[in-house]
């Protein structure tokens, strides 16, 4: 399907990769990883066609349709569903050629665009699209709301989507979980997993590479190697072959001194003078094998806290929210000194909201909040990369912490976030988002907090900056409170989980694993029961009269959903109908033309109620799952 021949291409004067050669075939799905400005993103602009390589070739059919996030989202009065829409090109141009063909009053080509819209799914295409905003975390209100009213996170999850609608030969995914909350994540995961085409991921998330690629493309020192499996088997394939490697290089390293002592012992001889002469020859040709213990590693600590205190903070029947809007109730958690919590919920529960509830920031609380007299915390979110000083270098912001520092100092400091020569005196507004976050971290770390409050750290980091962070919290002494989308970061680093959802925090006994299984039955309708464990405990003539509460307070809601099931059938049969009508020939005859335009008006009545009712049991189906958790919830705590 696409073959790379002996390609090479540079960004400027620096060359990205050299002489690099494979064939990807259909329906394969490639994880493409590497340190952040490698080349993998510039892959994808050649495979794009907007880059041509500086040497090589590239064979890739014009028939192929590929799929790819933009980079921007117009700010204007479109709705995001009307935006994700756009995404499917070849239903638009159908919708736009209907238009021109009734504007026209041309019979034959009415039918024929009505035909073709059939074979694209258009009368299902608008409830395509809530879905796949739904699984990306969009309610029904945002799904309505204006493209320039979406914040960009947001933007970012409607690009996602519009690539996502596109029917497509290859998908191009870059970083495509940034953004998103681990809800999503998962959802992502399992709409990937089910793509028929050719499908090539940029990601620095080890979990989500883990369950859907067969194969990984890994960049590193200007060339591409290629390795068959997913991105486990790959660490493991490759742990192997560096191991090979630095023996290689211990026992090229003993053969070195023993040349070069037998050289230094007789070069001064003339006996001898001809072998040392050959062995210097030997030393020449020789084809240095790497020292891979001396690659640089990235590795910072958390510094150590000056107070541990237990508790460090604890709320006590606490509301927390924005004006009148309560996001948070009767909330009771204690974070002691030692605690490793980490924040499990869909975008906008509110678990970003109790971060800043616990640091004080910008929201409203009423409830006893206690706070240790020496807590110091540690705060990092998305919104403090934005608030970094964009003229200054993170050398003047280093010193502004502590004007006391020598220049050597920083440097040596910042030296561990990866910041060398003149990288400390470069302005941030020249830095990329992998960048600002490792100096955010640098800068929280210096002040020596006691408590961690982190909000997606790992959002543009590569894999080795990850893995440092990842020990860095593993060694830090004091308490941490992590939301991520990155299961490897929480699977390693938390000890405590807590789920918020419908305003309540409550204790989550499972691992991210079990979260995944507690979303398909609470989130997506189907699975195993997420509390399989309690519930195998709980007395069952107990339990058939809760499934009989239950049922009795979801039936007024379950006949509404049902009534609404019919219309949806009787308004597709309906249509089926008339498409049946309009397939007759004669109908487009001249003296037909008043018949023909009442079908057509019928027509175009049915598809609008049948977009209606469609819409209206998208909006039944949610809210009998978010009742049927909730009234779960509340007979599961009598």
């Amino acid at each position: 399907m696409i073959t790379l021949t002996d390609i090479s291409y540079s960004r400027g004067i620096k060359p990205l990769v050299e002489d690099f050669s494979c064939t990807v075939f259909a329906s394969e799905k490639i994880g493409i990883v590497g340190a952040n400005g490698c080349g993998k993103s510039t892959l994808f602009q050649l495979l794009l066609g907007d880059l041509s390589p500086d040497q090589g070739e590239l064979d890739l059919s014009s028939k192929l349709s590929i799929a790819h996030v933009k980079q921007e989202t117009p700010a204007n009065d479109q709705t995001a569903i009307e935006y994700v829409l756009d995404g499917d090109h070849k239903l638009r141009s159908a919708q736009k050629e209907l238009r021109l063909a009734e504007q026209s009053n041309d019979g034959e080509a009415i039918a024929h665009w009505h035909e073709q819209l059939q074979m694209l799914n258009a009368y299902d295409a608008e409830s395509r699209a809530a879905r796949l905003l739904y699984g990306l975390g969009f309610d029904d209100q945002r799904m309505q709301q204006q493209t320039r009213e979406l914040s960009g996170g947001w933007r970012v999850r409607l690009n996602l989507a519009q690539a996502l609608i596109q029917p497509s030969d290859i998908l191009l995914l870059d970083e495509p979980t940034n953004h998103l909350d681990l809800d999503a994540v998962f959802w992502l995961e399992s709409f990937l997993k089910a793509y028929q085409g050719t499908l090539m991921i940029i990601s620095h998330d080890r979990d989500f590479l883990d369950a859907i690629v067969t194969r990984v493309f890994h960049f590193n020192r200007q060339s591409i190697t290629s390795y068959t499996g997913n991105y486990s088997q790959f660490l493991k394939i490759k742990s192997e072959q560096e191991l090979l490697q630095q023996k290689q290089f211990e026992k090229q390293q003993a053969k070195v001194a023993h040349l070069q002592s037998f050289i230094d012992r007789f070069k001064a001889k003339a006996s001898k003078a001809k072998q040392a002469q050959s062995r210097v020859k030997a030393l020449e040709r020789m084809t240095t094998v790497e020292n891979l213990l001396v690659r640089e590693q990235l590795s910072f600590d958390f510094r150590e806290p000056d107070h541990l205190l237990d508790p460090l903070i604890r709320f006590n029947q606490v509301q927390v929210g924005y004006d009148e809007t309560v996001i948070l109730r009767d909330l009771a958690l204690s974070i002691r000194c030692d605690s490793r919590i980490g924040l499990l919920g869909r975008n906008g529960a509110g678990k970003s909201t109790l971060l800043k509830a616990i640091a004080k920031q910008q929201v409203a609380m009423q409830g006893e909040r206690q706070e240790a007299k020496h807590v110091k915390v540690g705060y990092f979110a998305q919104h403090q990369l934005e608030q970094l000083d964009r003229d200054a270098s993170a050398f003047d912001q280093m010193q502004r912490l502590d004007p006391e520092l020598t220049e050597q100092q920083v440097r040596t400091y910042l030296g561990g976030f990866a910041f060398h020569n003149d990288k400390v005196f470069e302005s941030v507004t020249q830095f990329s988002g992998g960048e600002k976050a490792r100096l955010v971290l640098a800068l929280i770390i210096y002040q020596k907090p006691n408590l961690l409050l982190l909000d997606e750290p790992t959002n543009h980091l590569d894999m080795e900056t990850r893995d440092a962070l990842t020990l860095a919290i593993q060694n830090f002494t004091g308490a941490v409170v992590l939301i991520s989308h990155d299961r490897y970061l929480l699977d390693a680093t938390v000890d405590e989980l807590y789920l918020i959802d419908s305003g309540n925090v409550s204790r989550f006994d499972q691992d991210t694993a079990g979260y995944y299984q507690w979303l398909r039955q609470n989130r997506w309708g189907k699975g195993d029961n997420a509390s399989g464990k309690s519930s195998q405990k709980e007395d069952r003539k107990a339990q058939k009269q809760r499934e009989a509460k239950l049922r009795q307070q979801l039936a007024p809601l379950k006949k509404q959903l049902s009534k609404v099931e019919k219309d949806v059938e009787r308004f597709q049969s309906q249509l089926a109908d008339i498409e049946k009508t309009m397939e007759d020939a004669e109908l487009y005859q001249a003296e037909r033309k008043d018949e023909l335009q009442s079908i057509i008006a019928k027509q175009s009545q049915l598809k609008k109620q049948l977009e209606d009712s469609e819409l209206q049991w998208f909006e039944l189906q949610e809210q009998l799952e978010q009742q049927t958790q909730l009234l779960s919830e509340e007979m599961s705590n009598d």
